[in-house]
């Protein structure tokens, strides 16, 4: 796993869109059996959560750019928790239709089909014994699964990673493969890591408003976390861990096996499609023991592998080439709280062809790209993925295609022009990207990345662009903008941008503009 990426490489190019594949491979929607939403118990009762939404008074440009220091002594009490739930996956609106409702959850998901599932490995907390949790959506609710103290196994799981060795409480991210691949199919992994990201973004910001440290953890032993949540592999696996709070206490010692629950759950569907491209990178991924997990951890951190720098472009006489970044300071930003901006928060169906401004831009990318505290990020400033942008009408900006250079704080031109014509086409030929006021695509070298982490960097890379574009997601609606993720003809978007791009690939694409319809 470590050593021969093969695996991610054969997934990741059997999965590509293009507009030949698009058309030569067309997928119709079998409406009579659309999966269910939610994961049912049937034979074990949700214990009601609290429902009301506490006021953090954190504005959200500040708690989704910022975390709280790691060994801050924290913990959560029930109504924080309820906090965290609904923030991140809990139900904010449903829309009626001929057919029956749509529940919309607090992050952005891929054709709102929802298919992370949450779990709660816990110690003893306010109003909340020990134990393993199910998060119940519908009910707003837990359920238990297992009884005590159950921390010790995700330690020993995670090759005892401090942060799971001092958290009161982790959140284990699962998905289910065919919620999803019932519209996406086999390209459905990919959208494990844009969903789980998203979800996680969300998570991150609200408990930094609560004070709580956090960390995400993407290294553990698949097979062990899988048996202690009583998931079937074949269906549904574990994703991704969120170490919440701190304690100077390490956990008691772990029970010597964890027993089968064997609980009924309600099927998703009366059949289910398999895709197995999916299981087989997730198999080709897992880390199989703690030795194995301290290994993939315990490399060198990853460090940026700049994009080549290319040609120089000529723009003509008087004409910049980089364009520095005008972000707000703490001072001039929006201050909507975290809460409100989640609720309000939407994927925008239509965009106004209408400018936003360049402090606007500036800011969504300054707080966006602060740092995720994650366990395959420990390098400061580290990040996977690089965004390049088709800016459309920014004030300010002149209309054209751009890399984001983090470091310097600057936006480099890399070529001028209206091409609003080329983003909808990179965009599935939809319209969002074409009416949108910039296009945000993440790219990454795949190589180092492959070489450093084997063929668990590909959920990496795929989990960092969903957090980061679920951060992109915060940034604009808290300065009353709208956003979508989108999807993309992978090596048409890698030519677009070559030279500069040359050799990377796309891996997710989030639009920003003016909602046409206004949100209140």
């Amino acid at each position: 796993m470590m050593d021969n990426p093969e695996a991610a490489w054969t997934y990741h190019e059997a999965t590509k869109h293009s507009y030949s594949s698009i058309r030569s491979q067309p997928h119709f929607l079998d409406w009579s059996n659309q999966p269910l939403p939610f994961k049912i118990y049937p034979t074990l009762e949700p214990m009601p959560l609290p429902g009301e939404v506490r006021q953090s008074g954190i504005a959200a440009l500040s708690a989704m750019a910022e975390s709280i220091p790691a060994e801050t002594n924290a913990a959560p009490d029930l109504e924080a928790l309820a906090q965290l739930l609904f923030l991140s996956a809990g139900i904010t609106r449903k829309r009626k239709y001929p057919g029956g409702e749509i529940y919309f959850r607090a992050a952005a998901c891929t054709g709102a089909l929802y298919e992370v599932e949450l779990y709660l490995v816990s110690s003893g907390l306010a109003n909340l014994d020990a134990g393993v949790y199910h998060f119940a959506p519908a009910e707003f609710g837990l359920r238990r699964l297992r009884a005590g103290d159950y921390r010790r196994v995700l330690l020993e799981a995670t090759g005892s990673e401090p942060a799971i060795a001092h958290a009161p409480l982790t959140i284990v991210c699962t998905c289910t493969y065919w919620r999803n691949a019932w519209k996406y199919q086999a390209r459905s992994y990919r959208h494990f890591g844009w969903d789980n990201g998203t979800l996680i973004a969300n998570l991150l910001a609200v408990a930094t408003a609560l004070g709580l440290p956090a960390r995400v953890v993407c290294g553990f032993v698949d097979a062990r976390v899988n048996r202690l949540l009583d998931v079937h592999a074949h269906r549904e696996v574990a994703f991704a861990l969120v170490a919440l709070g701190h304690a100077a206490a390490l956990p008691p010692p772990a029970p010597r096996r964890i027993s089968p629950l064997r609980l009924e759950t309600v099927p998703l569907s009366q059949r289910e499609v398999d895709y197995p491209l999916m299981r087989e990178i997730h198999a080709a991924s897992s880390l199989d023991s703690a030795e194995e997990v301290e290994r993939w951890r315990g490399q060198a951190p990853f460090r940026n592998f700049p994009p080549p720098a290319g040609p120089t472009v000529s723009l003509g006489p008087g004409l910049l080439q980089t364009v520095p970044l005008q972000p707000l300071s703490d001072r001039q930003i929006p201050r909507d709280p975290i809460e409100q901006v989640i609720l309000r928060r939407g994927s925008t169906r239509k965009f106004a062809r209408s400018p936003i401004t360049l402090p606007q831009l500036s800011t969504i990318l300054d707080r966006a790209t602060r740092g995720v505290p994650a366990d395959f990020l420990d390098s400061p400033g580290a990040q996977l993925n690089d965004l390049y942008l088709i800016v459309h009408a920014v004030e300010g900006l002149s209309s054209g295609a751009y890399f984001f250079s983090r470091s310097r704080g600057v936006l480099e031109t890399l070529k001028q022009g209206d091409f609003r014509a080329d983003a909808g086409y990179l965009g599935l030929q939809q319209q969002l990207p074409a009416d949108a006021a910039v296009d945000i695509f993440f790219l990454a070298d795949l190589r180092p990345i492959f070489e450093r982490f084997g063929n668990r960097g590909y959920r990496a890379v795929q989990l960092e662009a969903g957090i980061l574009g679920g951060k992109l997601y915060l940034a604009a609606y808290a300065q009353r903008l709208g956003a979508t993720g989108l999807t993309f003809f992978d090596d048409d978007v890698t030519r677009f941008f070559s030279p500069r791009a040359e050799g990377h690939s796309a891996i997710f694409l989030v639009a920003v503009g003016h909602s046409a319809k206004h949100n209140p």
